[in-house]
């Protein structure tokens, strides 16, 4: 019964590990697919089952696929929908009850707690309701971030990112139909997905030059701005970002250059990262990609390190652009309560 309860959950991960689904945007998508099935097709009869089920696929996710925090977020995300939802349905029940018995008060919870383990009949089609508008901002976040962007690159700006964004490609495509500047983009070694960006952004008639991650402190005193994207938002307000990021961001606070992170709110975790040298944190990706397999004895010699992502403490950054505007690192804290139920935190 347990398999069968996660197997959506087990079909997920395995796609997120075998390159199935490419992006935290597609993993998004996948995981509000999921909770639809869940609410509409699910066998729970009261909020307290729903959340418990919930929460066990949150937990799975944490246990075997630590480094991927989207599909946990969302699903943090909507358990405060269920207690909200749950709690309007259930205050709409008691004003249409027309007051209530002397055994009804005199047994009433004094503190006002709800267990959700009440039956409403209109809780589903409520949470379906919200899910449905939910996937439309999921699916309109990028176009609301990338409508900023006219007030945050200037004419004859010099801006820098670092490998390839579906967000970043986006925010700057948009810049460039009211603005003219430059673009230069880190190639990213050893995934070189900085190649692709700059040819994206070159055939939209924006000026693009690529440089070597060795380039970037050198280049960095001409640079305006530097805008990335980022794999996770940490609760401190840190990233869990593409390898290499760290390096920019480093050159960047050198030379007083503003960092700016556009994310999804789906990246925000309520989770803290106690060290990032921790195996939960970083992903090794193949040593293929840094010394080729074709070298011969040299490997036998060398112990190759290859990690997938960096972790950029919170005062390398100067601002979070989401589809909500923008915020500085100091008010993750914020956000967080705005997406969370406190006591989802830590599952």
């Amino acid at each position: 019964m347990l398999e069968q309860d996660l197997s959506d959950v087990i079909s997920l991960i395995s796609d997120i590990k075998h390159k199935k689904l490419f992006n935290s945007y597609d993993v998004a998508l996948r995981t509000e697919e999921l909770l639809e099935a869940l609410i509409s097709k699910g066998q729970w009869k009261s909020a307290r089952e729903l959340m418990a089920l919930v929460k066990m696929k949150i937990k799975y996710i944490a246990e075997n696929l630590p480094q991927e925090a989207t599909a946990a977020n969302i699903m943090r995300h909507i358990l405060k929908v269920i207690r909200e939802e749950y709690e309007a349905a259930s205050k709409l029940n008691r004003k249409k009850g027309e007051g209530q018995s002397l055994h009804q008060l005199v047994t009433a919870n004094p503190n006002n707690v709800l267990d959700y383990s009440e039956s409403l009949i209109n809780l589903k089609s409520s949470l379906l309701d919200h899910l449905t508008e939910y996937k439309v901002e999921l699916e309109s976040s990028t176009d609301n971030i990338a409508a900023q962007a006219s007030e945050h690159i200037h004419m004859n700006e010099i801006i820098l990112t670092v490998g390839k964004s579906k967000t970043v490609e986006k925010f700057l495509k948009s810049a460039a139909t009211k603005r003219e500047f430059s673009v230069m983009v880190v190639e990213g070694a050893p995934f070189y997905y900085g190649h692709a960006m700059a040819t994206s952004l070159s055939k939209n008639n924006i000026q693009t030059t690529i440089i070597p991650d060795s380039a970037v402190f050198a280049m960095m005193s001409r640079v305006n701005k530097v805008i990335i994207g980022t794999h996770t938002v940490l609760a401190n307000g840190g990233l869990r970002a593409a390898s290499g990021v760290h390096t920019v961001a480093l050159a960047a606070k050198h030379y007083s250059v503003p960092v700016m992170v556009l994310s999804h709110m789906f990246k925000f975790t309520p989770i803290y990262v106690a060290s990032f040298d921790h195996g939960n944190f970083n992903i090794c990706a193949s040593p293929a990609d840094v010394i080729p397999y074709s070298t011969g004895e040299l490997l036998n010699k060398i112990h190759i390190i290859n990690p997938a992502f960096d972790y950029v403490p919170p005062e390398l950054v100067t601002l979070f652009i989401s589809h909500q505007g923008g915020n500085a690192p100091s008010y993750v804290y914020r956000l967080l309560s705005e997406l969370y139920h406190q006591d989802d935190y830590d599952i």
